[in-house]
């Protein structure tokens, strides 16, 4: 942001944001580490922060999430899963205006893989987890494959941007490369990382400073991909490249279908913005976010944001009136993404009060057993309202969404792989395979991507033993 300045200069630009704070952390430092330091403050978006950090407290007569869920209402336009020989017949029109979209090469996929396996107790990138029940593939492999076989049966190369973070860039691009990217052309991925926002002092919206010497810093979360694309080319790329939409997908859901064709067809058909895939909610309690109206715009409410009285609303029907959960899976228009990174309507922040670990201006490492920070992110869905179309599109939920985000219970990977073994074991059966009732099966989309997949092959197979793995 300011890059220009000289070092006789950052006092002065420090005092006047009321930073000077880090002139002494600056002094204590020897070069390289001073000048390390002094690039990253001269990077800060000075302005931004101190408007961030006024935005923390509380005005009266403000909007605040809790006030616009209380206001929500059901929505009104949702394409739900075929009930009726009619919606059979606008499904299968939507699969083959999406197949037309992706023969014409006007689409592209983008994947979410910041994040590290933490909660799982894996201390790489998520999308390095092994979740194949049979082959051990990783939820990368499984995506990668997606891709390749979808291009396949496009007959075009469908591009695939991947986003990661400081934290997972070069763990996954290292093991993308030792895997050879698992057969896509390297020339059709691009790896790219997401912002960083530095964190603030709750109590005086000073910057802090990390045991590295530099400023703290967190993921400006999934949002932030809009500054990303930009700033790494890759809207100039897409327009090369004549992409007009863009698959938008995280790295969790092993059972989700990349590119689908009748999702990106129902999009084009409604001449939506941006389209939503939604899940039918378990329950009030589950803890997803979920797609109502609010004040006439389709919005997504976060779940800590819903009251309980609120979440637990029936309909007429005696059915949640907030039942569909956000999967994060959409597809964008890529004009409709370029207005809103590069025109009046940005993404809002959203401010998150954390525990930060930080260094005292001392030397000595601070370890807060309570919030002490404030961090700042923008989320993706929030360009729901500023979108002039959007559309929601229900999954079928058993078939497409079974993330991997629990260690154990609901969501985890003993669930995901259940249900991974379940659906290709369906598959078999509808092709008229005969699965024994022992066996453990796994389909690679490289062998097939649907049942109607296996079905063109079914010749081919004969299951023997324990466990099959079809590649």
């Amino acid at each position: 942001m300011n890059a220009s300045i000289s070092p006789d200069q950052l006092p002065v630009l420090l005092r006047q944001h009321k930073q000077e704070h880090l002139l002494a952390y600056l002094d204590s430092l020897a070069p390289p580490a001073r000048e390390q330091l002094a690039s990253d403050i001269v990077n800060v978006d000075f302005a931004l922060m101190e408007r961030l950090y006024g935005k923390t407290t509380p005005v009266a007569g403000e909007d605040t999430p809790q006030a616009k869920a209380a206001r929500a209402t059901a929505l009104e336009d949702v394409v739900r899963q075929p009930a009726s020989a009619d919606d059979e017949q606008a499904w299968q029109s939507a699969h083959q205006q999406g197949l037309e979209l992706l023969r014409a090469g006007k689409v592209a996929a983008v994947l979410v893989a910041g994040g590290q396996g933490t909660r799982l107790g894996f201390p790489h990138p998520k999308g390095m987890f092994p979740i194949g029940p049979v082959s051990n593939v990783t939820l990368f492999q499984i995506f990668f494959e997606q891709i390749k076989a979808r291009s396949a049966q496009a007959g075009v190369v469908i591009p695939y941007y991947i986003m990661t973070s400081d934290a997972t860039h070069e763990d996954t691009e290292k093991f993308l490369e030792e895997h050879n990217y698992f057969g896509l052309d390297r020339g059709t991925v691009k790896l790219f990382k997401q912002g960083t926002m530095p964190a603030v002092d709750a109590a005086t919206g000073q910057l802090l400073v990390g045991d590295d010497d530099l400023l703290v810093r967190s993921p400006d979360g999934h949002g932030g991909i809009l500054n990303a694309l930009a700033k790494n080319g890759i809207f100039d790329q897409l327009a090369e490249r004549g992409i007009e939409y863009l698959y938008y997908h995280q790295v969790d859901n092993p059972t989700g279908i990349l590119c689908e064709p009748a999702l990106l067809g129902f999009h084009a058909m409604r001449r939506s913005d941006m389209t939503t895939k939604v899940a039918a909610k378990r329950s009030a309690d589950e803890k997803m976010g979920v797609l109502a109206l609010v004040d006439g715009k389709t919005e997504i409410i976060e779940y800590s944001d819903m009251p309980t009285d609120v979440a637990e609303k029936l309909d007429s029907r005696g059915n949640l009136m907030f039942w569909a959960g956000n999967m994060a899976v959409h597809v964008f228009n890529v004009d409709f993404l370029r207005r809103i990174t590069f025109g009046e309507t940005q993404l809002p922040y959203h401010t998150a009060h954390k525990k930060v670990p930080f260094k005292s201006a001392e030397g000595e490492v601070q370890s807060p057993k309570t919030p002490n920070a404030y961090k700042f992110e923008r989320f993706i869905f929030d360009a729901l309202p500023l979108a002039y179309k959007t559309l929601v599109v229900e999954a079928d939920r058993k078939r497409e969404f079974n993330p991997v985000k629990n260690a154990e219970g609901n969501d985890s990977p003993a669930t995901s792989k259940e249900a991974l073994i379940n659906l290709h074991r369906s598959w078999l059966q509808q092709a008229g395979v005969s699965v024994p009732a022992d066996c453990v099966v796994e389909i690679s989309p490289l062998f097939a991507l649907d049942a109607e997949g296996v079905q063109a092959r079914a010749n081919e197979l004969k299951l023997e033993g324990s466990s099959v793995y079809l590649k």
